[in-house]
C-alpha cells in the first residue's frame, strides 16, 4: 500500500474510499514549483498589493498553497526555497479580529 499525503487534511482518500489514516507533521521547507503575482488586492486585503501566492513541494513530496511574504515580487522565482512561518493573515476592522495562518518566506530569511 503506498503512503499519500494530503493537505488540507482529508478524511477520505479521493481515489479509493480509504478512511484509514494517520495524522502526519509537515515540514516546513520546500521549494517553490510555481507562483502568481497579485497586482490588484481584492477589497479585502486592502492596499497589500502586489503580492505573490505559491504552490511550494515541501520536503516529503506534499505541495501546500501559501502567501509570499517578507520578499520582493519581482525576485520571486520557481525553484526557489521557502520556509512556512506563522503570520496574521487579515484583520476584520470593524469587529477586531485578527486571523493568522501560514506563509512562505524565503528560505534564506
Amino acid at each position: 500500500k503506498s503512503v499519500k499525503t494530503y493537505f488540507p487534511p482529508r478524511d477520505v482518500d479521493p481515489e479509493n474510499g480509504d478512511t484509514d489514516y494517520e495524522m502526519v507533521n509537515l515540514p516546513d521547507t520546500g521549494k517553490l514549483v510555481t507562483y502568481t503575482v497579485i497586482r490588484v488586492a481584492p477589497q479585502q486585503w486592502g492596499d497589500l498589493g502586489p503580492y505573490a501566492i505559491g504552490i511550494a513541494e515541501m520536503a516529503d513530496g506534499t505541495r501546500v498553497m501559501a502567501q509570499l511574504t517578507d520578499c520582493d515580487v519581482e525576485k520571486v522565482k520557481i525553484g526557489m526555497e521557502v520556509r512556512v512561518v506563522f503570520r496574521r493573515i487579515q484583520t476584520e476592522e470593524h469587529h477586531g479580529v485578527l486571523s493568522y495562518g501560514y506563509k512562505f518566506v524565503p528560505k534564506w530569511w
